[in-house]
């Protein structure tokens, strides 16, 4: 076990960075700290266990249970993840997502940072005030499940939710099996003006339009002036977050970058913003592993 507890955490990094890169995948290391419960003096620096979770995550590793030394001491215990990502998985382009996918096996609902955000959303669109409710990239139906949880009025909406990925729209098919007023469609949403939807009172799209087979700023305008109304509303997030070994990693990647490089993420956040303005929408940005866009009609 290492002993790190009277180093400053400049130096507890490049420590525990260096040990990482010299174990396997899914090995453990420990290392012995003060024990976060007591209160730093003029003498000491105690770290509060949110420290080591930003550092657990930082490190690419899982933080697992801290083992109680004494009333002093505890050691912290950091697991190396994988690098098994569903954004580097060399598959098809309709299965990256399917039911078979490590993507299949994340669930953004027990999430606190997804979930409290994605409900903030939900709450400042006024929700039970829409009707028409459309989800672009769908997948298997996660965010409908929150929204059937916080309606009052659930079977008076109409949600259709479409993905290109067939197996997860049969996922989803399933999951809604009964309820009538939630419909499923594969299709590709660079051709959403063929399918002839109508307009919907509020658009959800959860890590999609960033896709690599979508031209953002296009596919978004027309989202906005074709299948948006103009009392509607709108909910996009753009995640700032990589998923490794099953953990959600905070920082947006970019390709030939080794660590977190977010100008796209900004860039493209600030133009749906700017538009959605232009267009007579007040315009909010919060979230923090996902960028919530969430924006309301101020049209009279």
């Amino acid at each position: 076990m290492l002993s790190i507890y009277s180093k400053p955490l400049l130096e507890i990094i490049e420590i525990l960075k260096n040990k990482i890169d010299t174990i396997n995948e899914h090995d453990t290391i420990a290392f012995k700290v003060y024990n976060p419960d007591k209160e730093s003096s003029d003498s000491i620096i105690i770290h509060t266990y949110k420290t080591w979770v930003d550092l657990a995550q930082i490190l690419k590793c899982r933080m697992l249970t801290p083992q109680i030394i004494d009333e002093e001491y505890v050691a912290i215990r950091y697991k190396k993840l994988s690098h098994d990502s569903f954004h580097a998985v060399d598959a098809d382009k309709e299965e990256k997502y399917g039911s078979d996918s490590i993507f299949a096996q994340i669930n953004k609902n027990e999430e606190a940072s997804f979930i409290y955000h994605y409900v903030q959303a939900l709450e400042n669109v006024k929700l039970d005030q829409r009707v028409r409710v459309l989800n672009l990239g769908v997948n298997n139906g996660d965010e409908f499940e929150v929204i059937e949880k916080l309606s009052t009025n659930f079977e008076n909406l109409e949600l259709l939710g479409i993905d290109y990925c067939e197996s997860a729209i049969k996922d989803a098919k399933v999951k809604f099996q009964g309820k009538e007023n939630v419909q499923f469609l594969q299709a590709d949403i660079n051709k959403l003006n063929s399918l002839e939807l109508g307009e919907f009172d509020l658009i959800i799209s959860i890590g999609t339009l960033q896709s690599s087979n979508l031209n953002l700023n296009k596919t978004f305008m027309s989202i906005v002036q074709n299948q948006l109304r103009p009392e509607g509303a709108l909910i996009l997030a753009f995640p700032n977050c990589r998923w490794i070994d099953g953990e959600m990693i905070y920082g947006a990647m970019m390709r030939n970058y080794n660590y977190s490089e977010m100008s796209n993420l900004y860039k493209d956040v600030v133009f749906c913003k700017k538009y959605l303005q232009q267009k007579k929408f007040r315009v909010t940005i919060t979230g923090k592993d996902y960028i919530f866009l969430t924006a309301t009609s101020i049209r009279k």
